[in-house]
């Protein structure tokens, strides 16, 4: 497992019953986690005096029990700020545990000894566009939600990136994708976090199971002749790493050689000194 263990700003202090207990930097929040299903003593003391609680409805969605939380505030990461804000569907608009990822990202930009470009695909609030802004490379951001790219380029804005080279996108990726092939537009690296499920530009149902693989086959389209890593995040449950690494060897490793590691995320537990599995990454590499 790879644990997101370099934070300061963030910490989950314990989790369990369905639930975690986590601070977001002075704030302390609880929110649903499926995967927390032991039943463990609730010990900690910011079980009973947390500022904000997200609660699950019987009907479906869900609602925020404030006691004493701001619309928003900032966290931030090694050199990088990151505006937090609780969202309807128990989100705050960061997963912390993508930091290793981040940290994965950076390393290999900074040891390229060349310009790099980057295309992050589903890229949501930007963690990993500014990670590899901060590095040094140029990123091309893309995602079919405009308020998740204003918010990353709040982010951008955050981290003291305003003016790097980043090229912001509102499009549905596979529609954006099959016109930069078109274009010939390539980049040394890929980084996506696709959903579970969801719908396209013309209501056409995507399932992870069912459309990853004709999905990394179309972005291989868009590597360069010399790439530097590909990256794909998986939230799904049941889709275990070992099914990452199988499609990116496929796929990467045999047109450029290199290597595929596949592991959970993880987020080490304060109360326990264990960790919290929080979804799973494939990461290519060419060296």
């Amino acid at each position: 497992m790879w644990i997101s263990d370099n934070w300061k700003d963030y910490e989950l202090l314990d989790c369990g019953r369905g639930e975690k207990l986590e601070r977001w930097g002075k704030y302390v929040l609880v929110r649903p986690d499926p995967q927390a299903i032991w039943n463990t003593p609730r010990k900690h003391p910011g079980w009973k005096r947390h500022d904000a609680r997200y609660a699950r409805s019987n009907t479906g969605g869900g609602q925020w029990a404030k006691k004493d939380l701001p619309e928003r505030w900032t966290v931030s990461y090694r050199n990088l700020t990151f505006n937090i804000k609780p969202m309807n569907f128990k989100h705050t608009g960061l997963f912390p545990e993508q930091a290793a990822n981040w940290d994965f990202a950076r390393d290999k930009i900074q040891k390229a000894g060349r310009p790099i470009s980057v295309l992050n695909l589903f890229a949501y609030t930007g963690g990993a566009t500014v990670a590899c802004a901060a590095a040094g490379a140029s990123v091309c951001h893309v995602d079919a939600a405009r308020g998740m790219v204003s918010w990353a380029r709040e982010n951008a804005k955050s981290s003291g990136l305003e003016d790097a080279p980043i090229r912001w996108i509102v499009d549905d990726c596979a529609k954006f994708v099959e016109r930069e092939i078109r274009r010939g537009r390539k980049y040394d690296a890929i980084i996506m976090d696709p959903p579970s499920y969801g719908r396209g530009p013309s209501g056409e149902i995507w399932k992870l199971e069912e459309n990853l693989w004709p999905f990394v086959e179309l972005v291989s389209g868009v590597l360069s002749d010399e790439p530097l890593f590909v990256l794909i995040n998986s939230y799904t449950t049941g889709l275990a790493p070992s099914v990452l690494t199988y499609i990116m060897e496929s796929i990467f490793t045999a047109r450029f050689g290199g290597h595929t590691e596949s592991q959970e995320l993880g987020l080490a537990v304060t109360e326990t000194g264990l960790a919290l599995p929080c979804g799973a990454t494939g990461r290519w590499s060419a060296f």
